[in-house]
Protein backbone atom coordinates (compact mmCIF):
# COMPACT_ATOMS: atom_id res chain seq x y z
CA UNK A 1 0.00 0.00 0.00
CA UNK A 2 1.60 3.56 -0.95
CA UNK A 3 1.81 5.73 2.16
CA UNK A 4 1.07 9.11 1.94
CA UNK A 5 3.01 11.84 3.71
CA UNK A 6 0.93 14.93 4.56
CA UNK A 7 3.13 17.62 4.45
CA UNK A 8 3.14 20.84 6.14
CA UNK A 9 1.59 23.82 5.25
CA UNK A 10 4.55 26.57 4.34
CA UNK A 11 4.13 29.84 6.23
CA UNK A 12 5.03 33.06 3.44
CA UNK A 13 8.08 34.96 5.11
CA UNK A 14 5.25 38.25 4.55
CA UNK A 15 2.68 35.83 6.04
CA UNK A 16 1.65 38.28 9.51
CA UNK A 17 2.59 34.86 11.92
CA UNK A 18 6.30 34.70 10.01
CA UNK A 19 6.62 38.40 10.30
CA UNK A 20 5.77 38.37 14.23
CA UNK A 21 8.31 35.74 14.81
CA UNK A 22 10.83 37.70 12.40
CA UNK A 23 10.36 41.04 14.99
CA UNK A 24 10.48 39.04 17.87
CA UNK A 25 13.62 37.03 16.52
CA UNK A 26 15.37 40.30 16.46
CA UNK A 27 13.42 42.05 19.47
CA UNK A 28 14.33 39.47 22.35
CA UNK A 29 17.40 40.01 21.84
CA UNK A 30 17.01 43.41 21.36
CA UNK A 31 15.62 43.51 24.68
CA UNK A 32 18.05 42.06 26.56
CA UNK A 33 21.03 44.09 25.23
CA UNK A 34 18.87 47.64 26.35
CA UNK A 35 18.56 45.99 30.24
CA UNK A 36 22.29 45.30 30.64
CA UNK A 37 23.16 49.01 29.71
CA UNK A 38 21.10 50.99 32.71
CA UNK A 39 22.96 47.65 34.64
CA UNK A 40 26.47 49.24 34.29
CA UNK A 41 25.28 52.09 36.52
CA UNK A 42 23.39 49.81 39.18
CA UNK A 43 26.49 48.00 39.62
CA UNK A 44 28.53 51.21 40.05
CA UNK A 45 25.89 52.94 42.18
CA UNK A 46 25.45 49.80 44.45
CA UNK A 47 29.46 49.47 45.09
CA UNK A 48 29.90 52.55 45.41
CA UNK A 49 26.91 53.45 47.80
CA UNK A 50 28.56 50.71 50.22
CA UNK A 51 31.44 53.50 50.23
CA UNK A 52 29.22 56.42 51.91
CA UNK A 53 26.52 59.17 51.11
CA UNK A 54 29.64 61.37 49.76
CA UNK A 55 30.50 59.00 47.09
CA UNK A 56 27.40 57.92 46.07
CA UNK A 57 26.02 61.77 45.56
CA UNK A 58 29.58 62.25 43.46
CA UNK A 59 28.39 59.66 41.52
CA UNK A 60 24.83 60.72 40.84
CA UNK A 61 26.26 64.15 39.87
CA UNK A 62 28.78 62.48 37.53
CA UNK A 63 26.12 59.80 35.80
CA UNK A 64 24.11 62.62 35.30
CA UNK A 65 26.69 64.19 32.95
CA UNK A 66 27.53 60.80 31.31
CA UNK A 67 23.69 59.83 30.35
CA UNK A 68 23.24 63.23 28.73
CA UNK A 69 26.70 62.49 26.83
CA UNK A 70 26.03 59.10 25.94
CA UNK A 71 22.46 60.07 25.59
CA UNK A 72 22.95 62.57 22.75
CA UNK A 73 25.34 59.95 21.18
CA UNK A 74 23.42 57.10 20.55
CA UNK A 75 22.50 57.72 16.84
CA UNK A 76 25.62 56.31 15.96
CA UNK A 77 23.74 52.89 16.23
CA UNK A 78 20.74 54.20 14.77
CA UNK A 79 22.42 55.38 12.17
CA UNK A 80 24.37 52.68 11.28
CA UNK A 81 21.72 50.31 11.47
CA UNK A 82 19.63 51.83 8.34
CA UNK A 83 22.57 51.98 6.45
CA UNK A 84 23.99 48.80 6.54
CA UNK A 85 20.44 46.79 6.56
CA UNK A 86 19.64 48.73 3.18
CA UNK A 87 23.08 47.39 1.96
CA UNK A 88 22.80 43.75 3.13
CA UNK A 89 18.73 43.75 1.49
CA UNK A 90 20.35 44.81 -1.63
CA UNK A 91 22.27 41.70 -1.30
CA UNK A 92 25.55 44.18 -1.03
CA UNK A 93 27.09 42.11 2.25
CA UNK A 94 30.24 43.36 1.51
CA UNK A 95 28.75 47.44 0.92
CA UNK A 96 26.77 46.73 4.64
CA UNK A 97 29.87 45.69 6.56
CA UNK A 98 31.60 49.06 4.60
CA UNK A 99 28.70 51.02 5.64
CA UNK A 100 29.22 49.48 9.07
CA UNK A 101 33.05 50.48 9.30
CA UNK A 102 32.05 54.36 8.58
CA UNK A 103 30.28 54.35 11.39
CA UNK A 104 32.77 52.90 13.53
CA UNK A 105 35.56 55.24 12.19
CA UNK A 106 33.26 58.10 12.94
CA UNK A 107 32.29 57.22 16.58
CA UNK A 108 36.34 56.51 17.48
CA UNK A 109 36.66 60.42 16.00
CA UNK A 110 33.75 61.89 17.93
CA UNK A 111 34.65 59.62 20.89
CA UNK A 112 38.35 60.82 21.15
CA UNK A 113 37.42 64.09 20.71
CA UNK A 114 34.90 64.73 23.80
CA UNK A 115 37.17 62.63 25.98
CA UNK A 116 40.08 64.94 25.43
CA UNK A 117 37.67 67.69 25.50
CA UNK A 118 36.00 66.11 28.72
CA UNK A 119 38.43 64.98 30.71
CA UNK A 120 39.89 68.38 31.40
CA UNK A 121 36.64 70.31 31.33
CA UNK A 122 35.38 67.60 34.21
CA UNK A 123 35.73 69.62 37.02
CA UNK A 124 34.04 72.74 35.53
CA UNK A 125 31.12 70.18 34.28
CA UNK A 126 30.79 69.36 38.16
CA UNK A 127 30.91 73.08 39.18
CA UNK A 128 27.60 73.73 37.46
CA UNK A 129 25.72 71.39 39.84
CA UNK A 130 27.01 73.62 42.49
CA UNK A 131 27.91 71.11 45.32
CA UNK A 132 30.16 70.76 48.29
CA UNK A 133 33.39 70.18 47.81
CA UNK A 134 33.73 66.75 49.18
CA UNK A 135 30.93 65.59 46.81
CA UNK A 136 32.60 67.41 43.37
CA UNK A 137 36.01 65.95 44.48
CA UNK A 138 34.47 62.88 44.38
CA UNK A 139 32.21 63.58 41.30
CA UNK A 140 35.20 65.04 39.62
CA UNK A 141 37.22 61.67 40.39
CA UNK A 142 34.38 59.44 38.51
CA UNK A 143 33.69 61.73 35.82
CA UNK A 144 37.50 62.61 34.97
CA UNK A 145 38.42 58.88 34.68
CA UNK A 146 34.92 57.69 33.08
CA UNK A 147 35.45 60.46 30.23
CA UNK A 148 38.51 57.53 29.04
CA UNK A 149 35.13 55.31 28.48
CA UNK A 150 33.57 56.98 26.33
CA UNK A 151 35.25 56.59 22.60
CA UNK A 152 34.33 53.00 23.75
CA UNK A 153 30.93 53.22 24.56
CA UNK A 154 30.56 54.84 20.76
CA UNK A 155 32.08 52.15 19.22
CA UNK A 156 29.85 49.61 20.93
CA UNK A 157 27.04 51.75 19.29
CA UNK A 158 28.43 51.53 16.00
CA UNK A 159 29.01 48.48 16.03
CA UNK A 160 26.00 47.51 17.67
CA UNK A 161 24.43 49.17 14.77
CA UNK A 162 26.13 47.46 12.29
CA UNK A 163 25.11 43.78 13.71
CA UNK A 164 21.88 45.14 13.89
CA UNK A 165 21.74 45.97 10.25
CA UNK A 166 23.08 42.23 9.47
CA UNK A 167 19.98 41.23 11.26
CA UNK A 168 21.86 39.59 14.19
CA UNK A 169 20.93 41.01 17.66
CA UNK A 170 21.98 38.10 19.41
CA UNK A 171 25.57 38.70 19.54
CA UNK A 172 25.22 42.68 20.99
CA UNK A 173 23.13 40.53 23.45
CA UNK A 174 25.94 38.28 24.84
CA UNK A 175 28.36 41.01 24.41
CA UNK A 176 26.52 43.33 26.63
CA UNK A 177 26.20 40.49 29.22
CA UNK A 178 30.03 39.78 29.00
CA UNK A 179 30.39 43.29 29.44
CA UNK A 180 28.02 43.56 32.26
CA UNK A 181 29.42 40.65 34.10
CA UNK A 182 33.38 42.11 34.11
CA UNK A 183 32.05 45.38 34.78
CA UNK A 184 30.79 43.82 38.23
CA UNK A 185 34.31 41.55 38.71
CA UNK A 186 36.44 44.50 38.19
CA UNK A 187 34.60 47.12 40.14
CA UNK A 188 34.19 44.78 43.14
CA UNK A 189 38.10 44.31 42.70
CA UNK A 190 38.91 47.89 42.30
CA UNK A 191 36.62 49.31 44.86
CA UNK A 192 37.25 47.14 47.75
CA UNK A 193 40.03 44.83 46.63
CA UNK A 194 42.44 47.30 45.87
CA UNK A 195 40.76 50.18 48.00
CA UNK A 196 40.49 52.91 45.06
CA UNK A 197 37.11 53.81 46.28
CA UNK A 198 35.45 55.31 43.36
CA UNK A 199 37.63 55.88 41.08
CA UNK A 200 37.97 52.09 41.20
CA UNK A 201 34.40 51.96 40.18
CA UNK A 202 34.94 54.14 36.78
CA UNK A 203 38.13 52.36 36.43
CA UNK A 204 36.64 48.91 36.19
CA UNK A 205 33.66 50.20 34.02
CA UNK A 206 36.03 52.08 31.47
CA UNK A 207 38.14 48.28 31.10
CA UNK A 208 34.98 46.52 30.72
CA UNK A 209 34.16 48.95 28.07
CA UNK A 210 37.16 48.39 26.14
CA UNK A 211 36.97 44.87 26.71
CA UNK A 212 33.68 44.73 24.93
CA UNK A 213 35.29 47.37 22.04
CA UNK A 214 37.59 43.92 21.55
CA UNK A 215 35.01 41.70 21.79
CA UNK A 216 33.36 43.64 18.85
CA UNK A 217 36.76 43.22 16.84
CA UNK A 218 36.81 39.92 16.69
CA UNK A 219 33.25 39.98 15.72
CA UNK A 220 33.83 42.31 12.84
CA UNK A 221 36.84 41.73 12.04
CA UNK A 222 35.50 38.06 10.47
CA UNK A 223 32.59 39.85 9.01
CA UNK A 224 35.26 42.25 6.81
CA UNK A 225 37.40 38.88 5.72
CA UNK A 226 34.04 36.84 5.01
CA UNK A 227 32.68 39.74 2.73
CA UNK A 228 36.03 41.17 1.55
CA UNK A 229 35.29 44.40 3.42
CA UNK A 230 38.07 47.09 4.38
CA UNK A 231 38.43 48.27 7.63
CA UNK A 232 39.86 51.64 6.11
CA UNK A 233 37.53 54.51 6.56
CA UNK A 234 35.90 56.00 3.05
CA UNK A 235 35.65 59.79 3.45
CA UNK A 236 32.30 59.60 1.54
CA UNK A 237 31.06 57.05 3.62
CA UNK A 238 31.76 58.78 7.27
CA UNK A 239 30.82 62.07 5.72
CA UNK A 240 27.36 60.30 4.74
CA UNK A 241 26.81 58.95 8.14
CA UNK A 242 27.94 61.79 10.07
CA UNK A 243 25.15 63.68 7.62
CA UNK A 244 22.28 61.59 8.61
CA UNK A 245 23.66 61.00 12.41
CA UNK A 246 23.45 65.05 12.59
CA UNK A 247 19.69 64.89 11.94
CA UNK A 248 19.46 61.76 14.72
CA UNK A 249 21.14 64.25 17.04
CA UNK A 250 18.86 66.90 16.14
CA UNK A 251 15.91 64.75 16.95
CA UNK A 252 17.50 63.54 20.08
CA UNK A 253 18.31 66.88 21.51
CA UNK A 254 14.70 67.94 20.73
CA UNK A 255 13.71 65.12 23.12
CA UNK A 256 15.60 65.90 26.08
CA UNK A 257 14.65 69.45 25.69
CA UNK A 258 11.21 68.02 26.37
CA UNK A 259 12.34 65.72 29.46
CA UNK A 260 14.56 68.75 30.69
CA UNK A 261 11.74 70.86 30.29
CA UNK A 262 9.26 68.77 32.44
CA UNK A 263 11.63 68.27 35.19
CA UNK A 264 12.10 71.75 35.46
CA UNK A 265 8.54 72.90 35.65
CA UNK A 266 8.12 69.53 38.20
CA UNK A 267 10.72 70.66 40.25
CA UNK A 268 8.93 74.30 40.66
CA UNK A 269 5.86 72.33 41.34
CA UNK A 270 7.20 71.35 44.53
CA UNK A 271 9.58 68.81 46.18
CA UNK A 272 6.62 65.81 46.49
CA UNK A 273 5.49 66.47 43.32
CA UNK A 274 9.27 66.58 41.69
CA UNK A 275 9.19 63.01 43.20
CA UNK A 276 6.14 62.04 42.04
CA UNK A 277 6.89 62.78 38.29
CA UNK A 278 10.37 60.69 39.18
CA UNK A 279 8.13 57.71 40.26
CA UNK A 280 5.48 58.07 36.93
CA UNK A 281 8.47 58.39 34.92
CA UNK A 282 11.03 55.89 35.60
CA UNK A 283 7.79 53.33 35.18
CA UNK A 284 7.53 55.08 31.68
CA UNK A 285 10.75 54.12 30.51
CA UNK A 286 11.10 50.82 31.72
CA UNK A 287 7.98 50.15 29.43
CA UNK A 288 10.33 52.15 27.25
CA UNK A 289 12.91 49.56 27.06
CA UNK A 290 10.44 46.74 25.13
CA UNK A 291 9.16 49.42 23.06
CA UNK A 292 12.99 50.26 21.96
CA UNK A 293 13.34 46.52 21.51
CA UNK A 294 10.44 46.55 18.82
CA UNK A 295 11.31 49.88 17.34
CA UNK A 296 15.01 48.10 16.60
CA UNK A 297 13.77 45.16 15.09
CA UNK A 298 11.42 47.33 12.94
CA UNK A 299 14.61 48.99 12.03
CA UNK A 300 16.61 46.71 10.73
CA UNK A 301 13.46 44.53 8.90
CA UNK A 302 12.59 48.20 6.91
CA UNK A 303 16.43 48.59 6.22
CA UNK A 304 16.31 45.41 4.77
CA UNK A 305 13.05 45.38 2.83
CA UNK A 306 14.04 48.98 1.30
CA UNK A 307 17.55 47.54 0.38
CA UNK A 308 15.80 44.33 -1.34
CA UNK A 309 13.36 46.88 -3.42
CA UNK A 310 10.51 45.04 -1.44
CA UNK A 311 7.51 47.93 -0.35
CA UNK A 312 4.95 45.44 -0.03
CA UNK A 313 7.12 43.90 2.38
CA UNK A 314 8.45 47.17 4.32
CA UNK A 315 4.48 48.32 4.85
CA UNK A 316 3.34 44.82 6.25
CA UNK A 317 5.93 45.36 8.70
CA UNK A 318 4.88 48.91 9.23
CA UNK A 319 1.57 47.58 9.87
CA UNK A 320 2.51 44.49 12.16
CA UNK A 321 5.15 46.82 14.21
CA UNK A 322 2.27 48.98 14.77
CA UNK A 323 0.10 46.75 15.88
CA UNK A 324 2.92 45.11 18.34
CA UNK A 325 3.38 48.25 19.68
CA UNK A 326 0.01 49.93 20.18
CA UNK A 327 -1.38 46.33 21.76
CA UNK A 328 1.34 46.37 23.45
CA UNK A 329 1.01 49.61 24.94
CA UNK A 330 -2.69 48.45 26.26
CA UNK A 331 -1.51 45.90 28.18
CA UNK A 332 1.36 47.93 29.58
CA UNK A 333 -1.72 50.81 30.76
CA UNK A 334 -4.07 47.89 31.97
CA UNK A 335 -1.45 46.63 34.09
CA UNK A 336 -0.48 50.02 35.40
CA UNK A 337 -3.82 51.16 36.17
CA UNK A 338 -4.20 48.50 38.11
CA UNK A 339 -1.47 49.03 40.10
CA UNK A 340 -1.38 52.43 40.45
CA UNK A 341 -2.29 52.58 44.30
CA UNK A 342 0.39 50.40 45.25
CA UNK A 343 3.25 51.39 42.62
CA UNK A 344 4.10 54.91 44.97
CA UNK A 345 3.94 52.81 48.05
CA UNK A 346 6.56 50.41 46.35
CA UNK A 347 8.86 53.25 45.59
CA UNK A 348 8.84 55.44 48.75
CA UNK A 349 6.97 53.38 51.33
CA UNK A 350 5.05 56.92 51.44
CA UNK A 351 1.20 56.44 51.52
CA UNK A 352 0.68 60.59 51.14
CA UNK A 353 3.08 60.28 48.09
CA UNK A 354 1.40 57.24 46.64
CA UNK A 355 -1.70 58.80 46.90
CA UNK A 356 -0.57 62.06 44.88
CA UNK A 357 1.28 59.94 42.08
CA UNK A 358 -1.79 57.61 41.70
CA UNK A 359 -3.30 60.22 39.26
CA UNK A 360 -0.32 60.90 37.31
CA UNK A 361 -0.17 56.80 36.79
CA UNK A 362 -3.78 56.81 35.45
CA UNK A 363 -2.99 59.22 32.74
CA UNK A 364 0.11 57.22 32.20
CA UNK A 365 -1.53 54.11 31.80
CA UNK A 366 -4.72 55.84 29.33
CA UNK A 367 -1.62 57.01 26.84
CA UNK A 368 0.64 53.93 27.07
CA UNK A 369 -1.05 52.97 23.60
CA UNK A 370 -0.28 56.52 22.12
CA UNK A 371 3.20 56.00 23.64
CA UNK A 372 3.59 52.20 22.29
CA UNK A 373 2.50 53.35 18.23
CA UNK A 374 4.53 56.41 19.25
CA UNK A 375 8.07 54.07 19.29
CA UNK A 376 6.81 51.85 16.72
CA UNK A 377 6.49 54.77 13.42
CA UNK A 378 9.95 55.61 15.14
CA UNK A 379 11.66 52.88 14.70
CA UNK A 380 10.23 52.40 11.38
CA UNK A 381 11.20 56.07 9.99
CA UNK A 382 14.36 55.20 10.96
CA UNK A 383 15.08 52.21 9.80
CA UNK A 384 14.02 54.38 6.34
CA UNK A 385 16.65 56.66 7.12
CA UNK A 386 14.02 59.03 6.62
CA UNK A 387 16.34 61.16 9.23
CA UNK A 388 15.70 64.68 8.27
CA UNK A 389 12.13 64.45 8.78
CA UNK A 390 12.53 63.25 12.24
CA UNK A 391 14.52 65.80 13.16
CA UNK A 392 11.76 68.24 11.63
CA UNK A 393 9.01 66.92 13.33
CA UNK A 394 11.14 66.85 16.47
CA UNK A 395 11.25 70.53 16.60
CA UNK A 396 7.69 70.95 15.20
CA UNK A 397 6.58 68.41 18.39
CA UNK A 398 8.03 71.18 20.89
CA UNK A 399 5.88 74.05 18.90
CA UNK A 400 2.28 72.52 21.56
CA UNK A 401 4.19 71.09 24.25
CA UNK A 402 6.09 73.98 25.47
CA UNK A 403 3.26 76.53 26.32
CA UNK A 404 1.95 73.53 28.02
CA UNK A 405 4.65 73.83 30.32
CA UNK A 406 4.69 77.54 30.26
CA UNK A 407 0.72 77.58 31.23
CA UNK A 408 1.64 75.02 34.13
CA UNK A 409 4.35 76.86 35.74
CA UNK A 410 2.26 80.59 35.36
CA UNK A 411 -0.50 78.31 36.88
CA UNK A 412 1.15 76.61 39.78
CA UNK A 413 -0.95 73.40 39.99
CA UNK A 414 -0.06 71.74 42.84
CA UNK A 415 -0.15 68.21 44.55
CA UNK A 416 -2.00 65.32 42.96
CA UNK A 417 -3.83 67.95 40.45
CA UNK A 418 -0.64 69.42 39.60
CA UNK A 419 1.55 66.65 38.99
CA UNK A 420 -1.54 64.60 36.81
CA UNK A 421 -1.65 68.18 35.08
CA UNK A 422 2.35 67.49 34.00
CA UNK A 423 1.64 64.24 33.24
CA UNK A 424 -1.14 65.38 30.87
CA UNK A 425 1.15 67.58 29.23
CA UNK A 426 4.20 64.55 28.49
CA UNK A 427 2.03 61.60 28.15
CA UNK A 428 -0.47 63.17 26.79
CA UNK A 429 0.32 66.47 24.61
CA UNK A 430 3.98 65.61 23.41
CA UNK A 431 3.52 61.74 22.66
CA UNK A 432 -0.13 62.62 20.57
CA UNK A 433 2.19 65.70 18.99
CA UNK A 434 5.03 62.61 17.89
CA UNK A 435 1.99 60.69 16.83
CA UNK A 436 0.93 63.38 14.74
CA UNK A 437 3.70 63.95 12.93
CA UNK A 438 4.87 60.41 12.16
CA UNK A 439 1.74 59.11 11.52
CA UNK A 440 1.53 61.64 8.82
CA UNK A 441 4.49 60.81 7.67
CA UNK A 442 4.12 57.39 7.51
CA UNK A 443 0.79 57.72 5.03
CA UNK A 444 2.51 59.32 2.19
CA UNK A 445 5.36 58.39 0.17
CA UNK A 446 8.65 60.25 0.80
CA UNK A 447 9.74 57.98 4.05
CA UNK A 448 10.10 55.31 1.33
CA UNK A 449 12.32 57.14 -0.95
CA UNK A 450 14.65 58.42 2.22
CA UNK A 451 18.14 57.72 1.54
CA UNK A 452 19.99 55.72 4.08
Amino acid sequence: MARHHTSRPTVRPDHPASLDRQLLRLAVPALGALIAEPLFLIVDAALVGHLGIVPLAGLGIASAVLQTIVGLMVFLAYATTPAVARRFGAGDARGAVSAGIDGLWLALGLGTVLAAAGAPAAPGLVALFGAGPAVAAQAQAYLGLSMWGLPAMLIVFAATGLLRGMQDTVTPLWIAGGGFGLNALLNWLFVYGLGWGIAGSAAGTVVAQWAMVGAYAVVVGRLVRRHAASVLPRPGGVRGSARTGGWLFLRTVSLRIALLATVAVATTLGTEELAGWQVAFTIFSTAAFALDALAIAAQSLIGKGLGAGDEPFVRRVLARTLVWGTWFGVFVGAAIAALSGVIGLVFTGDAALAATVQPALLVLAVTQPVSGAVFALDGVLIGAGDARYLAVAGALNLVPFLPVLAALWLLHPTGAVGLAWLAAAFFGVFMLARLATLGWRVRRREWLTAEA
